[in-house]
């Protein structure tokens, strides 16, 4: 005989069998956390659906529409950062002394460091890994020499000289960047044909978010390029005398008052988190995650912090160009570990 709901449970109650009527109770569970996980609409990434369903959802962000009419492989591809791997000592910062504002906007702080600025491009290579910790160390060069020094520092370098960071386009370490800067030391180098520094960047952009003049996107899987320890032609001083140094890489721990510290006082930092379907369409206001499923590791640039709405957040710098997002700029949820954010802070100080 099959029982009912009612029926079900009254049997569990009524039972001596404490075991059976434990077993009913666990299988009610089970049914009453799969109508739950059945009523959840499973939407396509980057569809029209998903940007409604997290509009309608009334959360803390807007969601549009961004990489029209690219392949889902070339998406997953721009999240190169392998999340988790070994971590550099841990340096403390915070005292418990620092007054902090409430908000705070590294490029209002340092506003004759230019590359605080900067949006760059990754193209079609899973390079975030190099290109969070490029952009930081750029803006840590110009800060720590009080706007004496300013330098794009090559994204190209490091992507294709550190055999120790990973595979190149196919992922790599944040915490092993900043070891390599310190260690090996980083040439000069701006963006995609821009002829400036030593070593440019050579991996094309691409119409990943909207319509407009750049080639499009084909999801295809590129080789990273080769490491040339040699700079462009036509470039002085040599790859050698180009090179810039850390002293050391170490992690920030995942403590809010720590980062925020280590943010006011040394610069801007390289971060990490879990990338999901939703992010990929994020517009404006303070991303918290809403729907979909993990897409990869993301590394990205962290530059201040501040609270919109009642909602504390992070503020953070994407490389996917400025098609994207607010600018190519962002805000993630502050003080929840949220998608892992504060859990892969890594920073360094550089020789002057």
């Amino acid at each position: 005989m099959i029982l009912g709901g009612r029926e079900f449970i009254r049997a569990a109650v009524d039972s001596n069998n404490t075991k059976f009527g434990m077993l009913c109770l666990a299988f009610l569970c089970l049914l009453s956390a799969l109508s739950i996980s059945w009523a959840r609409p499973r939407l396509i990434p980057l569809s029209h659906e998903m940007v409604n369903y997290i509009n309608e959802a009334n959360t803390t962000w807007k969601a549009g529409h961004n990489f029209h009419d690219v392949d889902y492989s070339y998406v997953k591809r721009l999240c190169g950062t392998l999340l988790k791997g070994p971590k550099p000592p841990a340096m403390l910062q915070y005292s418990g002394d620092d007054k902090l504002p409430k908000s705070f906007d590294a490029r209002a702080q340092w506003p004759n460091c230019p590359t605080l600025q900067e949006i760059r491009d990754q193209g079609s290579c899973g390079s975030c890994w190099a290109f969070g910790a490029a952009e930081a160390i750029s803006d840590r060069v110009c800060i720590h020499s009080n706007a004496k020094v300013s330098v794009e520092i090559s994204s190209e370098d490091l992507l294709t000289c550190c055999n120790q960071c990973g595979m190149g386009c196919n992922g790599g370490y944040p915490a092993a960047a900043w070891d390599y800067w310190s260690k090996e030391g980083l040439v000069s180098g701006g963006l995609y044909d821009s002829h400036i520094g030593c070593r440019p960047y050579t991996i094309p952009p691409c119409e990943h978010h909207v319509n407009g003049t750049r080639p499009s996107c084909t999801g295809e899987e590129g080789d990273t390029p080769k490491c040339l320890t040699q700079c462009e032609p036509g470039y002085s001083p040599s790859y050698k005398q180009d090179k810039h140094y850390g002293t050391g890489a170490y992690y920030v721990t995942p403590n809010v008052q720590q980062i925020m510290s280590e943010l006011f006082k040394n610069g801007p930092v390289e971060g990490a988190f879990t990338v999901y379907e939703d992010f990929l369409l994020y517009k404006s206001g303070v991303y918290q995650h809403v729907s979909g499923s993990p897409v990869g590791g993301h590394a990205i640039k962290i530059l201040g912090w501040g609270e919109e709405n009642g909602a504390p957040y992070w503020l953070g710098a994407n490389s996917w160009n400025t098609d994207w997002g607010d600018n190519g700029f962002f805000k993630i949820l502050r003080g929840q570990d949220h998608c892992g954010i504060e859990s892969e802070i890594v920073a360094g100080i550089p020789k002057i």
